[in-house]
Order: structure tokens, then C-alpha cells, then sequence
């Protein structure tokens, strides 16, 4: 198991494609935004989706659809124009957003300077953001719709690589959590990566608790979509410091 991830950010939170997975990003959203499309033409748009409060499956398709379109006017650095509230018809909104965005970053330089969650950034950010976006929401409209959610094991653990490496640090940052009094530490056993999330400075380096499962699992655990419980991961040391971290606002 590797210590934890060595290869640092880039300008604004960019990082190299994950190890095993040969696509570039754009070529991964571009597949993924496919299964989105045919799940959304294929699920009952009020089948629930219980780990996302009270939405339906057609709550989650406008926000996708929105994220899409918000993130390719953050890449362009352009005026978002409101979608409005609808109604819409799903899959046609979701073929337009995904499009809109797909089209905007292929037409960026990638290196370019554009506005990122974490400020000033290259475009390649929203690249690697919006893949996860939509590889979560995509494992929630195919579960919600009873059928299968898979995805490369190094994808999910470039998941939660993004939710160490940038949405943590950019959440205490902006203090929407504190920093963690504890050190927890994430092994995905398929994939020999591991990553320690931040702490305060005072924290011995030692974790309090270690969690080891799949990447998906591990993923899926901290985008709150499976509980510790629910069968997979393991934990080893203080469950309470675990519990600090999943019941802080990790993701925003």
C-alpha cells in the first residue's frame, strides 16, 4: 500500500489522469455523459433517489444538467444565462447541457487560466471536477433505477483522491468545516493508493483511524451515498474520528 498520494496539485487543482485509466478526461466525461443520457431516457423520472433527501430521479437530471451548464460558463469565464425553472423535458436538457459543456472545454486550451473552486486555475480543472460529478451522479441514477453502477476501480479512487486533495482543504478554507482534531486515513485495497486527510497542524501525524475498502466503496462512503455500516469497508481505530469527518460538510 502506498503512503499516500505523491504526485502534488497542479496550478488550481489539476491533476494527471489516474494511473490505469488510459482516457483523458474529456473522453471519460463524453462516455460517461452517454450513460447518463441513456439512463435518464430509460428510469422513471419519480423513482427515488432516498440518499439525496427527497429527490426523484428527475431532480437529479436538472442538476446535473445545471452543474454542466454552470461549470462551462465558470470554464469560459462568461455570463451563466439562467436555464429557468422548467419544466423540462429531461433528456432533451441533458443532451444540450452535457454538449454545451463537452463543446466549451474541448474548445479551451486546457492550460489556459480560467476560474477554478480553488481561484485561478488552468480549464483542465473542470475537466477532472466535472468527470466526478458526473460519475457520482451517474452511480445515483443507475442505482436509483435498480441496475448496476460500475466504473474503472482507478477512476473511483481518482474520486477520492478530488475529495482529499481539493474539496477538504477547499471547505476549511472557506470555513464551512473545521479542521479535522484527528488524522483519518482512506486505503483503497484495489488499487494500492492510500491518502491521509488534513488535520490540524497540532494532530500527531499517527492516524486515529484507518478505513480500507474498494475505491468505490471508499468513494461512495464519502460522497455519503453508502453508510460505514452498510457492509465493505473496514475500520480500524477511532470510529468517532471517522464520524467527525463524514458528519463535517466534506462536500460541499
Amino acid at each position: 500500500m502506498t503512503s499516500d498520494v505523491s504526485a502534488p496539485p497542479g496550478p488550481g487543482g489539476a491533476r494527471p489522469r489516474p494511473p490505469g485509466v488510459p482516457e483523458t478526461y474529456l473522453e471519460l466525461l463524453a462516455d460517461l455523459q452517454g450513460g447518463f443520457l441513456d439512463g435518464v431516457r430509460s428510469a422513471d423520472p419519480e423513482a427515488r433517489v432516498p440518499w439525496c433527501g427527497r429527490w426523484r430521479v428527475r431532480h437529479l437530471v436538472v442538476h446535473l444538467a445545471r452543474i454542466h451548464h454552470w461549470a462551462a460558463a465558470q470554464a469560459a469565464r462568461t455570463r451563466e444565462v439562467p436555464l429557468g425553472r422548467g419544466p423540462f423535458v429531461l433528456d432533451e436538457l441533458y443532451a444540450r447541457c452535457a454538449r454545451e459543456l463537452r463543446d466549451t472545454l474541448g474548445g479551451l486550451d486546457p492550460d489556459a487560466t480560467t476560474s477554478t473552486l480553488l481561484g485561478p486555475g488552468p480549464v483542465a480543472f473542470w475537466h477532472r471536477r466535472q468527470v466526478h460529478e458526473t460519475l457520482v451522479h451517474l452511480w445515483d441514477l443507475r442505482t436509483a433505477a435498480g441496475l448496476p453502477a460500475t466504473a474503472p476501480a482507478a477512476l473511483w479512487a481518482d474520486t477520492v483522491d478530488e475529495l482529499v486533495t481539493v474539496m477538504q482543504p477547499r471547505q476549511v478554507r472557506l470555513g464551512r468545516m473545521e479542521q479535522l482534531p484527528v488524522r483519518v486515513r482512506v486505503e483503497a485495497r484495489d488499487t494500492d493508493r492510500a491518502w491521509t486527510f488534513e488535520a490540524a497542524p497540532e494532530v500527531a501525524p499517527r492516524p486515529d483511524v484507518v478505513v480500507t475498502g474498494t475505491a468505490e466503496e471508499l468513494a461512495l462512503v464519502l460522497w455519503r451515498r453508502r453508510g460505514v455500516d452498510d457492509g465493505g469497508v473496514r475500520v480500524d481505530g477511532s470510529r468517532e474520528a471517522l464520524d467527525a469527518l463524514l458528519g463535517s460538510r466534506l462536500i460541499p
